[in-house]
């Protein structure tokens, strides 16, 4: 199912793409489009995760240089039942994070400098879990192809304004009218198509993520820091690459609040109040999580199987979360 859903949208991308080629330049400009468009999806489908971490700069961790980090990444990958992923650190002061690549097999995980200096270790396992629930679903790969097409479709739109100062383009077969649509209403489709990914999908990725961490208000509590952070921290690198916007756990842009058709997210409250709902399904393992027991919570009728969390030290102690310093 998720192969064909993949399929579909890639196809439905493509199609805009080429619409918008057909716009500018008619058959000659489609029949371009086209071959860029297929040729941006065979090199996004290998080169997909490699991209978007060189967008943010992000540095490759392992156990000698963020060995808290790494061995939390690993236990919870083990409690999912997925290959380790590569573990990568962005700096950034807004606390945020992204999953990206095209399998399990090949998947890596990214945490900004932020979200490891600002949030406990618990609520960072909930991020990583959340993270670890997208590559579980293979949401990455979608993600990721559709913000380099639709980063291109943009960018098309922008060159329609050199298109727009030529009245006499005969390539063009509606004219100025065509340009004007290649450069407001491509775009916003394309922008509508990643906003209907990422909606969709997180409210699946959370739940399933506060399965992995063992306990959904680590995820709720996370969730209420980074979207009241990411309101007044500017994630500069996000801003140059709005169409990885989706990608995030959190919209990383500047003033996205509201829950309506133009967010790339759903409202953060609504998620944090279905992770409430959730946690009240759980129930405390004898003696109690926190109260010197070392097993998560486990919901009365689990959604799917899992094996117990790893003893990894978070919050065994029943103490407030403890935040870093993260080695």
């Amino acid at each position: 199912m998720n192969f064909m859903r993949t399929a579909m949208l890639l196809a439905f991308m493509t199609a805009l793409f080429m619409g918008v080629g057909f716009l500018l330049g008619g058959r000659g400009g489609m029949m371009i489009a086209f071959l860029v468009a297929a040729a941006m999806n065979f090199f996004s489908y290998w080169n997909s995760d490699k991209m978007v971490l060189s967008a943010y700069r992000a540095q490759e961790v392992d156990e000698r240089n963020a060995p808290e980090f790494f061995r939390m990444v690993r236990d919870l990958a083990a409690n999912a039942g997925l290959p380790m992923p590569r573990v990568y650190i962005f700096d950034s002061p807004q606390p945020n994070a992204f999953a990206t690549g095209r399998n399990p097999q090949n998947a890596a995980v990214a945490a900004s400098t932020g979200l490891l200096n600002r949030l406990s270790p618990e609520e960072v396992a909930g991020v990583m879990a959340h993270e670890l629930a997208h590559i579980e679903h293979r949401d990455t790969l979608t993600m990721t192809v559709t913000a380099a097409l639709a980063g291109a479709i943009s960018m098309l739109g922008n060159f329609a304004f050199l298109f727009g100062g030529n009245r006499e383009n005969n390539n063009n077969p509606l004219g100025f009218i065509g340009v004007l649509v290649a450069m407001i209403v491509a775009p916003l489709a394309a922008m509508l198509v990643q906003m209907a990914i990422s909606r969709t999908r997180e409210y699946s990725a959370d739940r399933r993520g506060a399965e992995i961490c063992g306990n959904p208000i680590w995820l709720a509590s996370a969730l209420a820091k980074i979207a009241g952070d990411a309101q007044v921290i500017h994630n500069n690198d996000a801003e140059r690459n709005p169409a990885t916007a989706h990608m995030f756990i959190i919209n990383p842009l500047s003033g996205e609040r509201m829950d309506n058709l133009f967010s790339t997210h759903p409202n953060t409250q609504n998620r944090i109040d279905a992770l409430q709902r959730l946690a009240a399904e759980f129930r405390p393992a004898s003696p109690g999580f926190g109260q010197g027991s070392t097993e998560p919570q486990q919901t009365a009728k689990p959604a799917r199987k899992t094996r117990s969390v790893p003893d990894t030290g978070w919050g065994r102690d029943g103490s407030q979360p403890r935040k870093g310093p993260w080695s």
